[in-house]
């Protein structure tokens, strides 16, 4: 049984990536909704209804497990998914809080994400669970993806919108900075120039993979031989809501393994209600 990845786009690719690096036994079903991007502009109750299309989606296809690997609908839609989904499910935020709080040595975080992620309050909320007397200084960064989607990874207009974005968060005296977007670590050289050398970056599409990792051993769900495929079946199939071709272009200069295909689907035929007990199991 595969893994089930989602994110609003291809952000997610990021933890798509780390979960095939540190899990490579594992097969994986990617879904992103390039028709709906981005998710960071959105409201909660918009952000909940996708993330249930999809979630529907990815048990259809009987996935053993999902990754949510998008901060926005973490940070909107996991309490709900985690309630109603039959297959565990994990998201990006906790994994990146946690780490922060291992690494910090002063306490003071910076936390970089998209309008939403920061206005949900959800890393702080995290954060002050696991170390409540931290100091969390927060900051979207709306440019950012456009940016990244563009291309334009080592380019001077990135290296000067991140180096403004970054420049209050300094000021903090932060010794800690979350990537809380998953199309940030593909920017990572720029982030770490505009941030310094004594900063630590979190980059939560890693300790994503990993704690996905240690989940799945503690259920017995985690695979432990390379999956028997039949001819032309892939390890990793992907599928989005619009725009494959694009997609598949950006994907393939993202991973490494071997030639991508994937495929278009109309995600608006899934429900958006709740989970019912039916589908539950």
């Amino acid at each position: 049984m595969p893994i089930g990845v989602f994110d609003s786009g291809i952000g997610g690719l990021t933890v798509a990536r780390e979960i095939m690096r540190q899990m490579p036994n594992e097969k994986i079903v990617y879904f992103g909704d390039t028709a709906r991007v981005p998710y960071g502009s959105k409201s909660r109750e918009t952000v909940a209804r996708y993330s249930r299309q999809i979630v529907r989606f990815l048990l259809e296809r009987k996935v053993k497990a999902i990754a949510i690997a998008c901060n926005t609908a973490s940070a909107y839609a996991l309490p709900e998914i985690e309630r109603e989904c039959p297959v565990p499910v994990i998201g990006v935020i906790r994994p990146g809080a946690r780490t922060a709080c291992e690494c910090t040595k002063n306490g003071r975080i910076g936390v970089i994400a998209t309008r939403a992620t920061v206005s949900s309050g959800s890393y702080t909320e995290f954060i002050h669970q696991i170390m409540p007397g931290a100091q969390v200084f927060a900051q979207a960064c709306p440019l950012l993806v456009p940016l990244v989607e563009e291309g334009l990874w080592e380019d001077p207009v990135t290296d000067e919108i991140t180096r403004r974005y970054l420049a209050s968060l300094l000021h903090h005296g932060i010794d800690t900075l979350i990537m809380g977007c998953t199309h940030y670590p593909l920017i990572r050289k720029t982030i770490g120039r505009a941030a310094g050398e004594t900063i630590s970056l979190i980059n939560p599409a890693y300790e994503t993979a990993m704690e996905l990792r240690s989940m799945l051993a503690d259920l017995n769900l985690l695979s432990d031989h390379r999956p028997a495929l039949g001819q032309g079946v892939p390890q990793y199939r992907f599928y989005v809501s619009d725009m494959a071709e694009q997609f598949q272009q950006f994907a393939n200069s993202i991973i490494k393994y071997g030639i991508l295909a994937s495929e278009k689907i109309d995600i608006h035929t899934y429900s958006s209600a709740p989970l019912s007990k039916e589908e539950k199991g």
